[in-house]
């Protein structure tokens, strides 16, 4: 049984026209919301953050979707002619394959990347792909853009990204991820991070470290959920 979670409460009225769709992985049923208004123009894949994964006490919840419309609220003001909002799996949709794993230790885990990747290959169908991650979100695109070289990804965006989050979990003190790959090294490809001034989760320390050589642009009097200006 598929159950449609937080629709109602976390209610988002997008003005560019972009269109709820659920695509449809070997285990997870994901929702995305699509703008394709030109078959052959490249399109701007934006992936979620965890969501609502933990309590401000740090316990898991029993569901992650996102309490904040950011992700879909920059998805909505891209004026690019084909755009699209990805959710991770088990956000808004709740199947009988998630877990509270799913958005707790194994949120990167090999499952959670190949349903992703198969959106991101659905939704691309052929055409050039920007993908732009934010939070967690950003380490998915990285192993995506890693995994899946035949896809012609011509650019990588994040913004608030945690791109390795072994260093990100020791930095806090937190139990490791087990269960969940990691990105061991950057994509081979043009990027550009957008880093909070005023991140309290992903500390503009550990984002120095992890862009050391790329392009990182640090966004003044900006916090891990709140980027004026994007």
């Amino acid at each position: 049984m598929l159950i449609i979670t937080g629709c109602v409460a976390n209610k988002w009225d997008n003005t560019s026209g972009m269109v709820q769709r659920v695509v449809k992985t070997d285990k997870y049923d994901i929702m995305t919301y699509q703008k394709i208004t030109d078959e052959a123009a490249p399109v701007n894949i934006y992936i979620e953050g965890d969501g609502n994964a933990f309590t401000k006490r740090g316990i898991p919840t029993h569901n992650p979707t996102p309490n904040s419309t950011l992700v879909r609220d920059m998805a909505d003001a891209d004026a690019a002619p084909n755009v699209v909002y990805i959710a991770r799996p088990c956000q808004y949709i709740m199947s009988e394959n998630c877990t509270q794993s799913d958005w707790t230790d194994g949120r990167f885990s090999p499952d959670i990347i190949s349903a992703m990747q198969d959106v991101v290959r659905q939704v691309a169908a052929n055409r050039p792909v920007s993908v732009i991650g934010y939070s967690g979100g950003a380490l998915i695109s990285g192993l995506i853009i890693k995994n899946n070289p035949d896809i012609n990804f011509i650019q990588w965006i994040t913004v608030s990204g945690v791109l390795n989050h072994t260093d990100w979990t020791q930095h806090f003190g937190d139990k490791p991820l087990t269960k969940s790959m990691d990105l061991d090294s950057m994509p081979n490809i043009r990027q550009i991070h957008f880093v909070a001034e005023n991140d309290k989760v992903v500390p503009r320390k550990l984002s120095e470290k992890w862009t050391n050589g790329h392009t990182m642009v640090v966004i003044p009097n900006a916090s891990h959920s709140h980027f004026p200006g994007i």
